[in-house]
């Protein structure tokens, strides 16, 4: 006969019997749902990288396109724009290869090209400053601002002082750079402090004064997209205008209208007030 504990274990191994079925049977039920999403999320992820992929493709192809009429519209926007001026590249403290490759190609197609490339030692040399004064004595920051005007003044008047000037001041320089109509200044980001940084600046500053006195030349500052810290900041308080993205071709268009007369700041850096002058912006 069966007892009770018979019954009452036979119970418990069919319920437990029917929960592990339960069990298995939802875990089972659980991994086909699994499945599905699984597959419903590979076939989504697939989807939109095809559409990814074919939206990347539309827009190089409308990269090339507008890269393509952009160089093929520079040519008639710059025409003979600068023809009969004489332009010349200055570098103060440093001027990188990059960047007179630059400049020379936003000079090609203007009727003009460039005539000159120098490199300006900074601090500049404690001797030619000395010599502008005719004294012995250490020369001072007033000393520095005389000399840098007189060099600004000889590259754009010419003749034996802007001579005289490779030899004491200019750390390089190449082509003719006397008689200039137009300037291209590029500043070289630089550390330099005490006595050094106040010669330097008043030597800067007086640079442009004499590069810009009675109006003799248009002068222009440029820089790279990638030049860090940007020295736009150091043309407008100079009140030089500037262009930020010369290694552009935008870049390269802005510069030639600036060396016809416009006036700003130009790129596509925070400091710049348009990409390039407007029409108007030119005399």
């Amino acid at each position: 006969m069966f007892d009770f504990r018979y019954h009452a274990l036979s119970l418990v191994a069919v319920l437990l019997a029917l929960m592990i079925g339960l069990l298995l049977g939802v875990a089972i039920g659980d991994q086909g749902l699994v499945s599905s999403a699984e597959r419903n999320v590979r076939d989504s992820l697939r989807s939109d990288v095809r559409q990814a992929n074919a939206r990347s493709a539309e827009l190089r192809q409308e990269l090339r396109e507008r890269a393509a009429f952009e160089e093929g519209l520079y040519p008639l926007l710059v025409e003979d724009r600068l023809v009969g001026r004489r332009i010349g590249l200055v570098g103060l403290g440093d001027l990188p290869n990059s960047t007179i490759r630059e400049v020379r190609e936003a000079l090609e197609g203007t009727g003009t090209r460039l005539g000159g490339v120098a490199v300006v030692s900074e601090p500049p040399p404690e001797s030619a400053a000395a010599a502008v004064r005719g004294a012995e004595d250490p020369p001072a920051s007033a000393d520095y601002g005389r000399l840098g005007r007189e060099l600004g003044a000889a590259l754009v008047r010419g003749g034996r002082p802007a001579r005289r000037f490779r030899r004491t001041v200019l750390s390089s320089a190449s082509g003719r750079l006397d008689g200039l109509d137009g300037v291209v200044i590029f500043h070289a980001p630089r550390e330099l402090e005490g006595e050094d940084a106040a010669n330097t600046d008043a030597f800067e500053d007086g640079l442009v004064d004499g590069l810009t006195a009675g109006d003799r030349a248009q002068v222009a500052g440029v820089e790279e997209t990638g030049t860090d810290p940007s020295q736009v900041r150091w043309y407008r308080e100079r009140r030089v205008s500037s262009v930020d993205n010369i290694d552009a071709l935008a870049g390269k268009a802005a510069l030639v209208f600036v060396l016809l007369g416009a006036e700003g700041a130009y790129g596509e850096k925070d400091t710049a007030q348009a990409l390039v002058p407007n029409a108007g912006a030119t005399p």
